[in-house]
């Protein structure tokens, strides 16, 4: 049976979410001709900062719509499942602002992070909705371990080639709306 928490995140449920291998961030556009996009997410890059604050860090990808959508509009839900123990489903609906890794904000988070050379955005969330539900039909999987391909593939590219790779494939999302400046 689903539950909305009055309270927000509780410390035990903060430790549950911060203790899950990946999660995954679901955003929209405003235009209902665009594209809905749903990422997955991992590599210790989640934080609750209190019951209605969450904050993860935003790996280097192929594309931008999580940003995109966030700079348009705000609206960001993450889901989390768990794979193991008790069958839980958590979402955290809100709203949330993209920070650059190199302001004053954005260096401040980072200090709860790993450091990470293919961090390209904090993301920031004013959380509104806590919702848990049952994950029975949520497979039960055993964690294998974390991958360092994009740590690799960042470190090999170095500082110039990231910044030139974020520049051609991170300009705009797949609606055209401006992803990273």
């Amino acid at each position: 049976m689903g539950k909305v928490s009055e309270t927000g995140i509780d410390s035990e449920l903060a430790a549950w979410l911060e203790a899950q291998p990946v999660f995954f961030t679901a955003t929209a556009p405003l235009s209902p001709d665009g594209h809905v996009n749903c990422s997955p997410k991992g590599g210790e890059a989640f934080r609750v900062l209190g019951p209605w604050e969450v904050v993860y860090v935003d790996f280097t990808g192929s594309g931008i719509e999580t940003v995109a959508h966030l700079r348009e509009n705000g609206r960001i839900v993450l889901m989390f499942c768990a794979f193991a123990g008790r069958p839980t489903i958590v979402r955290l609906h809100g709203r949330g602002d993209v920070l650059s890794p190199d302001s004053a904000a954005g260096r401040a988070f980072l200090k709860r992070f790993p450091p990470n050379p293919g961090i390209r955005a904090i993301i920031r969330i004013s959380v509104e909705r806590v919702a848990t539900s049952c994950g029975y039909a949520v497979p039960e999987m055993e964690f294998k371990a974390r991958r360092d391909i994009l740590d690799r593939w960042a470190t090999n590219r170095g500082e110039d080639g990231l910044t030139a790779y974020r520049a051609e494939k991170n300009a705009v999302s797949i609606d055209g709306l401006p992803g990273l400046d």
